[in-house]
């Protein structure tokens, strides 16, 4: 059996490549990257740490991205770590008008109890923002 031990990149299925990559970099601070595919296509990924979040237009077919059987926008629930505190965090959603769903408050996280603030992205995926104390 393969013994995994971290994520390379993930995909979101998206509605607009546009709209969300601009979500992604204004209010989290993530790096665009667009580069052409082997079939020509452009292909728009976001970059931060070491991770990568590629953004898949929902208007593209199996063959010209291979993903899951049943790609929806707004299905998914994406943790995202931060050394920035809550209120920092409250704040610099509030200064781009970010409505918050839920927090802070206190969450489980992988290493152990984490500070969380959720939000939705344009397509409405559940967006936790976190720190470890």
């Amino acid at each position: 059996m393969p013994h995994v031990d971290a994520f390379d990149h993930i995909v979101l299925n998206v509605r607009d490549v546009e709209v969300a990559a601009r979500w992604y970099g204004d209010v989290l601070g993530m790096q665009r990257e667009d580069r052409a595919s082997p079939g020509g296509a452009t292909r728009t990924s976001l970059h931060f740490g070491q991770n990568k979040i590629n953004l898949r237009p929902i208007s593209a077919t199996q063959e010209d991205w291979f993903t899951g059987h049943a790609p929806t926008p707004g299905s998914d629930d994406l943790c995202f770590l931060t050394q920035e505190t809550p209120d920092r965090v409250v704040a610099d959603l509030a200064r781009h008008g970010v409505p918050i769903e839920l927090g802070p408050v206190t969450k489980a996280g992988a290493r152990g109890p984490i500070r969380s603030v959720y939000v939705r992205d344009p397509d409405g995926n559940l967006i936790e923002i976190a720190s470890y104390p």
